[in-house]
């Protein structure tokens, strides 16, 4: 629609201006402040298969590299905390995070003894859906992160995903066996592939309406500037003008009805009417500043993004020096902050106009007086009083969008840190 072409095309431009990489040679994080409250994230970098629509930092899975590797990310760990840092949560993501599930849970351990943890993510694949996988994380895990992108068999085997994590219905009938091993389940799916059809997406419904699954969450497709050919020549050019009838498809069958299965967690996770009590897949949600440890983590802190090298080897040679590993960091402007609290607190679905005032000094209107009109114009806010702005379904698809150009954003500083290695 119109109005999202005329975001996507400003959100496109903010992006470009100010997320970037700009190298600092920084020996570490920046320490953390007493009255905060910071999410630990850490990155596993290793896959069995590198699928073609991921930017994320990931290396092919080789075992004599990747047990140094968490070594060192336990090393990491100790470096925060001797810094003062305290956690409650950790998200761990990748990469696929169980490829060494012995190593994976001496990390876990340790980041337990340190912070003294109460929640602990991770994600995994299907493949890793085994009695002897499960057996260890059930326990250590509190919610399970599973990716699997589509039940379609045709899909999966354009991502090249169908012979090394299995085919749709062999990932639906793990999903059933594992689910009530852990708190909350969340099953990662994307939609608008190039081939998707709408009868390939309401299959992906009704598999996920099958499951059970305590949580869900569709992402678009996001086609960043390091997987756009791999992305066209595995899966075909992105169609953006049907992406808000595919959101709307998933929107009415997951939360739509007398009775809805689901209820909205964020404008793209979808949290069970039965067990709302789940934790959000979206860690940025309920967590603005957070540390990365690991290679290709992103950290962000006191108002700026700090990148951690892309580089394996020279993450492991930084540690094992005594040094963190961040190679580049991107200050942000107050308005960019202002930009960054307005996106991700209407993305989780409600902005805090108490906490904004007290933390930048004047009302949103007045801050982001662009941004706040075009929503008001646009009819994205539902609700708004003195304390509060809520979304209508066309400002949750909104935000949807503009997520997906941020991430696209974001992905750009990686392939800067990865064009680095």
């Amino acid at each position: 629609m119109l109005f999202e072409r005329i975001q996507t095309r400003t959100v496109r431009l903010f992006t470009h201006r100010y997320l970037g990489f700009k190298p600092t040679a920084l020996p570490a994080l920046p320490g953390p402040h007493p009255q905060q409250t910071y999410v630990l994230y850490a990155h596993v970098p290793f896959c069995k298969t590198l699928c073609p629509y991921c930017s994320f930092n990931r290396y092919p899975f080789v075992q004599e590299q990747a047990v140094p590797y968490f070594k060192n990310l336990r090393q990491e760990m100790r470096m925060l905390k001797d810094m003062g840092y305290g956690f409650k949560s950790l998200y761990i993501g990748g990469g696929t995070p169980t490829i060494m599930i012995d190593e994976l849970c001496a990390t876990i351990d340790l980041a337990r003894d340190l912070f003294g943890l109460e929640e602990v993510s991770t994600e995994t694949n299907p493949n890793h859906l085994e009695p002897q996988i499960i057996s260890k994380l059930s326990g250590r895990v509190q919610r399970l992160s599973v990716g699997v992108q589509s039940f379609d068999d045709r899909l999966l085997k354009q991502m090249e995903r169908h012979d090394t994590y299995g085919s749709g219905m062999e990932s639906l009938e793990r999903i059933i066996a594992a689910k009530d091993s852990f708190d909350s389940l969340n099953v990662d799916m994307i939609f608008n592939f190039p081939s998707q059809t709408e009868d390939m997406l309401i299959n992906d419904l009704a598999c996920i309406l099958e499951s059970q699954a305590n949580q869900v969450t569709f992402y678009p497709l996001m086609a960043s500037p390091s997987v756009a050919r791999s992305l066209a020549r595995s899966l075909g050019q992105v169609d953006y003008s049907r992406e808000e009838r595919y959101y709307q498809m998933i929107c009415e069958v997951l939360t739509g009805g007398k009775h809805p299965p689901y209820a909205f967690g964020s404008a793209w996770t979808f949290k069970a009417i039965s067990d709302e009590s789940a934790m959000i897949d979206e860690y940025i949600v309920d967590y603005e500043e957070y540390p990365a440890i690991g290679s290709g983590g992103l950290s962000y802190l006191d108002g700026g993004l700090y990148v951690n090298t892309f580089s394996v080897e020279e993450y492991n040679d930084l540690i094992e020096a005594g040094r963190m590993s961040v190679i580049g960091k991107t200050p942000f402007t107050t308005s960019d902050r202002m930009r960054y609290r307005f996106m991700m607190q209407l993305f989780g679905l409600q902005l805090d106009k108490r906490q904004w005032e007290r933390d930048f000094g004047c009302s949103v209107a007045v801050g982001l007086p662009v941004e706040y009109s075009f929503f008001k114009l646009v009819g994205a806010f539902a609700f708004e009083d003195d304390e509060k702005i809520l979304l209508t379904p066309r400002g949750r698809y909104l935000l949807v969008a503009l997520m997906r150009e941020f991430f696209v954003g974001v992905n750009k500083v990686r392939d800067e840190a990865r064009q680095r290695v």
